[in-house]
């Protein structure tokens, strides 16, 4: 027994979920809104404006379902990006990007009257209808052989079973659907080696320009031994250090495309380095240019773009800077901007700057009309998947609903902390079984994306202080994660959507009041940093049991204020308190998963009427952004 799946255990995992693929025939499991017979019926007809046509999905965080999830009501934008989308949001993005209110894209692109927009709508995403689409919009390009189908990254984590098969649901359906590219962030919180088992299992190419293997790792014999074990993989090339390929370039509709890969330049930082100890990361924009103009001089491409999981802000920014780049796609902020930002690079070319959001809630269309060498010109929208709307390929179908059929074993890895750490509850409980499991019911709907406090964030900070009797909880400002509207069950897939993660261990310590206030100081800052390249992209980190100021226009030391525990107390920069939380990039705690806090705190805490009501929601005060257009229908208080 080893701490990851053994390769001999990934291929039998392959076989039987492909039998069970082929088993096309079995009835549907999604449900159908009485809305879908009133689709526009030309709502999903794109037809061909050009000869090449690229297809991008990103950030999907393992949600191979249909879900529901509510775009912010909070993306401020300080500096250049005050006012510049996707820091704008509710009727004043609409009103920027020309759309109308109680339409499906309002439903889709905003959160406003989100629940009543559910009830209409349904649900979206879900691999099996993006499956369909992207089959629809391949034949209305001429054919596959016009397209090309790219994955932005975080993929293979977020969920239920993305955690207990090691990310390898999620390859083996990336392979159905079709994804010919993709790079990474989320995907390096496995462990290198089955990082490298899930890339040899992916047919298409994962690039990525910007991760290195650390000199250290090139100098000994271990590195070489476990790349050795997948014909090369993690090593392309070991004089410039390249893990993987940096480009490739793609023959579709009678084109040469280049595809620069850019993983997530901070996941040294934001994620633990012991799953990814041989392996180096950064923004390395030098490094990006000099690739391009390589590319342009060598290669001669019609066009050159990049697969990117910076975040949209750093990746406005690299478009104006980096010459050559024809097209940016990127991920990681989950922003789902229908229209791109055009920007002209040091090149003099206009680059277009475009993100798909999240959770396989769009699909990003592009028909680039390529002759003579270069771009006559381009198009791109962006498709709101609204699951009734759209038929369930029955093989994706079909493949899911086996893959979920899987039984928990005593083999499941979920924690960094043991090789076996598992939950004896679960063994010999089928996924499906497991993640179906009706907690409580939502007494509001609970959502996690904006700057600030989400309500589910609130359940999770809750149950943290609740299972330590802590006196304040922190847990990761991290916008994944699905919402669950007011009166439907929260189920155990609710709560593994929120918490899904190779380091989900809690802790609780013993911290000073002035350690407090430098830990809002110091995530405030990689959030607010006018400089995006200095952002980290994320959002605020969400705290229970206290309430602060913030204003984001401060620098930093000076943004954070007026920190009271619920109680009514201030916090004393001197005195100890007791704080809980999870996620930990350092050593790993030793305290429970979190999934299992949240889960027996709801069950707990639930009334006779199996509703979990929260008292209150720590949403903080807000200085200064009155007029930020990032901004609309705020709980909190604001003050001008």
């Amino acid at each position: 027994m080893t701490a990851s799946l053994t390769n001999r255990q990934r291929r039998n995992f392959i076989k039987l979920l492909g039998a069970g693929a082929a088993a096309s025939s079995l009835p549907g499991c999604f449900s159908k809104s009485s809305y879908a017979a009133t689709k526009p019926s030309d709502f999903y007809k794109v037809g061909m404006q050009g000869n090449a046509r690229i297809l991008h999905i990103t950030d999907v965080h393992g949600q191979l379902n249909p879900v529901y999830f509510r775009e912010p009501n909070v993306n401020l934008g300080i500096g250049e990006a005050f006012g510049r989308p996707p820091h704008v949001v509710g009727k004043k993005l609409l009103k920027h990007m020309n759309l109308s209110e109680s339409s499906p894209e309002s439903y889709a692109y905003t959160y406003l009257d989100f629940e009543q927009g559910a009830e209409k709508f349904g649900r979206t995403g879900g691999f099996a209808h993006i499956k369909t689409l992207l089959d629809q919009l391949r034949e209305s390009a001429g054919g596959k052989q016009n397209t090309i189908t790219l994955d932005g990254g975080d993929l293979w984590q977020g969920s239920g079973t993305s955690l207990w098969t090691r990310g390898v649901d999620m390859v083996e359906a990336s392979n159905i659907l079709g994804v010919d590219v993709m790079v990474g962030h989320w995907e390096f919180t496995y462990r290198e080696e089955e990082v490298l088992s899930n890339v040899a299992l992916f047919k298409g190419d994962f690039i990525g320009q910007n991760v290195r293997v650390k000199e250290d790792a090139l100098f000994g014999d271990d590195y070489y031994a476990m790349v050795e074990k997948f014909d090369g993989r993690g090593l392309f090339d070991e004089d410039s250090g390249h893990a993987f390929q940096p480009y490739v370039i793609k023959d579709f509709g009678g084109a040469r495309v280049a595809i620069v890969g850019q993983a997530f330049p901070r996941t040294a930082n934001a994620n633990p380095q012991e799953f990814f100890p041989d392996w180096s990361f950064g923004l390395r924009e030098d490094d990006m240019s000099e690739l391009v103009e390589e590319i342009r001089s060598s290669e001669s491409p019609d066009a050159v773009v990049l697969l990117s999981h910076n975040g949209m802000d750093v990746d406005v920014k690299m478009a104006e800077r980096v010459a050559g780049l024809d097209a940016v796609f990127g991920g990681h902020t989950h922003d789902g901007m229908p229209q791109p930002v055009k920007v002209n690079n040091a090149g003099g070319r206009q680059c277009w700057v475009t993100n798909a959001g999240s959770n396989g809630k769009y699909i990003g269309v592009m028909d680039m009309d390529i002759a003579d060498n270069g771009i006559r010109d381009m198009n791109y929208q962006m498709l709101p998947i609204i699951s009734d709307w759209l038929p369930a390929d029955k093989e994706m179908q079909a493949y899911i609903k086996q893959m979920r059929s899987t039984v928990y074993s005593d083999k499941i890895i979920e924690s960094r902390s043991s090789e076996y750490f598992y939950n004896p509850e679960r063994v010999g409980k089928t996924f499906e079984t497991i993640l179906s499991e009706k907690l409580g019911i939502a007494d509001r709907t609970l959502y996690r994306r904006g700057n600030f406090m989400g309500t589910w964030d609130q359940v999770i900070c809750n149950a943290l202080r609740h299972e330590y009797d802590a006196d304040v909880a922190l847990s990761p400002g991290v916008r994944w994660g699905t919402t669950t509207l007011k009166g439907h069950w929260i189920t155990m897939e609710d709560v593994m959507s929120q918490t899904s993660m190779t380091y989900a261990e809690s802790y609780v310590s013993e911290m000073t009041g002035e350690a407090i206030l430098n830990i809002l100081e110091a995530v405030a800052d990689n959030l607010f940093d006018p400089d995006p390249y200095l952002q980290s992209g994320g959002d605020m980190v969400r705290v229970g049991g206290l309430d602060y100021t913030i204003e984001p226009e401060q620098v930093y030391g000076k943004r954070i204020t007026q920190v009271v525990l619920d109680n009514g107390k201030a916090i004393d920069p001197a005195k100890t308190y007791n704080v809980t939380g999870w996620a930990s990039v350092n050593q790993a705690p030793e305290g429970r998963l979190v999934w299992d806090i949240v889960r027996d705190y709801i069950l707990a805490k639930r009334d006779d009427d199996m509703v979990l009501r929260l008292p209150k929601i720590n949403h903080p005060a807000l200085i200064g952004i009155g007029d930020n257009p990032g901004i609309a229908d705020y709980p909190g208080k604001v003050i001008s």
